[in-house]
């Protein structure tokens, strides 16, 4: 019943700034999963995590094209993950999604994907 809306997706020059949002309807993440990610789907890619953040101790990971550059985050009501993206670049551009996980570490998501919010990173 819990749906993940993504935004906060446009058209940056390489080099810029996006923070895209991912909102839970209607209630807090935590009771409805573990852990929530981010993915990125490149045009004809299939999707790739890039950012997870374990809901109760806060930990988070990332991939390692976009460590350094990604940062995840949670809001104080537990219904809104934010992705801060800084330094963007080319290959940074596609489709971004969030999903929930009942696992320690954002695989295997527990719902099919959203809509997701585009990026596109050009000069």
């Amino acid at each position: 019943q819990l749906q993940l809306v993504e935004s906060g997706g446009g058209l940056v020059q390489p080099g810029g700034s996006l923070r895209l949002s991912c909102a839970a309807s209607g209630a807090a993440l935590d009771p409805h999963a573990i852990t929530i990610g981010w993915f990125h789907q490149a045009p004809g890619k299939n999707h790739e995590e890039v950012a997870c953040l374990h809901l109760w101790r806060k930990d988070t990971s990332y991939a390692a094209q976009v460590a350094g550059r990604f940062a995840i985050s949670i809001d104080n009501a537990k219904t809104t993950v934010y992705l801060q993206m800084n330094n963007l670049k080319s290959e940074d551009t596609g489709t971004y999604f969030c999903a929930r996980s009942w696992h320690d570490d954002c695989r295997n998501p527990a719902n099919s994907w959203g809509r997701g919010t585009q990026v596109t990173v050009s000069s």
